[in-house]
C-alpha cells in the first residue's frame, strides 16, 4: 500500500544526508547506491508518465469511440423509425391511391354501363324505327303495286274494248309488270 503522505522524488534521494556514525557505512559506496536508486526512480517515473499520458490517451479514445458508438446507435434507431414511419406512410400512401384508382375505376365501369344502356336504347330505338320504316314502305309499295295493277288492268281494258280486237295482243299476254309498246 502506498502512503499518500510520503513522496519521494529523485531528487529527494540524491540530497538526503545519511547522519556519520562511526564505525558506520561507506560514504561512497552509499553515494554510489543513491545514485543508482536516484536514476531507478527517474527512469520509472518517466516510465510511469509515459504510461499515464498513454492512459489519458487512450480513456480519451475510449470516450471518443464510446461517443461515436452512442451517435451510431442513436442513428441507427433513428433510421431503423425513419424507415418504419416511411414504410407506414408508403403502405398508406398506396392504401390511398389503390381506393382512388378503385373509387375511379368504378366510376369509369359506371359511365361505361349508363353508355351501354344508353347506346342499346338508342338501337332498340333505330330497330323499331327501321321496322316501322319497313312496315310503312311495304304498306307504300302493296299500295303503289295495286295502283300499279289497278291502272294497268284499266289500260288494258280500255284496249280490249275499244279497238275491236284488231291489233295485237290482249292482256291476257302481258304480265302485271311488263308495258306494251
Amino acid at each position: 500500500m502506498i502512503d499518500e503522505a510520503f513522496h519521494l522524488t529523485p531528487l529527494d534521494v540524491r540530497r538526503y544526508d545519511f547522519g556519520r556514525a562511526l564505525r558506520g557505512y561507506d560514504p561512497k559506496r552509499v553515494d554510489q547506491f543513491r545514485d543508482q536508486v536516484a536514476e531507478e526512480m527517474e527512469r520509472l517515473t518517466r516510465i510511469n508518465q509515459d504510461l499515464d499520458a498513454k492512459a489519458r490517451s487512450f480513456h480519451e479514445q475510449l470516450r471518443a469511440f464510446r461517443d461515436r458508438d452512442k451517435a451510431l446507435n442513436d442513428a441507427l434507431v433513428s433510421a431503423q423509425q425513419l424507415r418504419g414511419d416511411l414504410r407506414e406512410q408508403a403502405e398508406r400512401e398506396a392504401q390511398l391511391i389503390l381506393r382512388e384508382a378503385q373509387a375511379e375505376g368504378e366510376k369509369v365501369i359506371e359511365g361505361a354501363k349508363t353508355e351501354v344502356r344508353r347506346m342499346e336504347e338508342e338501337l332498340d330505338a333505330l330497330d323499331r324505327s327501321r321496322r316501322t320504316y319497313l312496315a310503312q314502305m311495304r304498306t307504300l309499295i302493296a299500295r303503289q303495286l295495286s295502283e300499279v295493277e289497278a291502272s294497268d288492268g284499266a289500260v288494258s281494258s280500255s284496249r280490249g274494248s275499244g279497238s275491236g280486237g284488231g291489233g295485237g295482243g290482249g292482256t291476257s299476254s302481258n304480265s302485271p309488270g311488263q308495258r306494251e309498246g
